[in-house]
């Protein structure tokens, strides 16, 4: 079964004002990563994540004033306008990783696919005190199924699309612990599993 994965930052002596400024450099490393930066889209949630936004803003790529709006520095002052102590900032970006696709026959066609990453803000005060627990900015990369393809026979060259999935994710974790002034990381599992321990397993079933 698919388990969500989340990469937690925290920042020596913190202040809010800070935050817009880290989400940037998180996003820089992504785009360093990844090959893009831009945004998809932007919300800020106020309170708990069971509220309405307060603000929200899709970006259409193929619009040519929303190509520029959806690079980070501006799409992060855009949605970051006011700074609340109580709300979320939340952003999305895509990256592409290797998805295989076996709707053409038996065999699996492997072929990059975009997939979302979520990066998000938490004020001090939103969903009581929630950053403790997540840290003052969360990646969310969605389920783990492109890092260890459970459902599909991994052959060698099924393993090295696999392979290299899992090493943008770790490309991407040690950018942002070298260049993103962090003092605390964590890469963890909604269910508490050990990625790193599944995905030894998984690849010592390569046929």
């Amino acid at each position: 079964m698919a388990d969500q994965l989340y990469l937690s930052l925290w920042y020596p002596n913190f202040r809010l004002t800070s935050l817009p400024a880290a989400i940037e450099k998180v996003m820089e490393q992504f785009g360093a990563v990844a090959g893009s930066s831009r945004v998809k889209s932007a919300a800020a949630y106020p309170l708990s994540w069971n509220e309405a936004p307060a603000y929200q803003r899709v970006y259409d790529k193929d619009h040519e004033p929303d190509e520029v709006d959806s690079e980070p520095r501006l799409a992060i002052p855009a949605a970051m306008e006011l700074l609340h102590d109580d709300f979320a900032y939340e952003f999305e970006l895509v990256w592409e990783l290797w998805t295989p696709d076996r709707r053409g026959g038996l065999d699996a066609v492997w072929s990059r696919e975009p997939n979302v990453v979520r990066i998000v803000g938490f004020g001090p005060q939103f969903d009581e005190a929630a950053w403790e627990q997540n840290g003052h900015v969360r990646i969310d990369f969605g389920p783990d199924t492109p890092f260890l393809q459970e459902e599909v026979d991994l052959d060698k060259d099924a393993a090295d699309y696999v392979k290299q999935n899992v090493q943008l994710l770790v490309d991407f974790t040690n950018a942002v612990q070298q260049h993103g002034g962090i003092s605390t990381r964590l890469l963890w599992s909604e269910s508490g599993d050990s990625l790193a321990q599944k995905l030894i397993a998984r690849l010592q079933s390569v046929n």
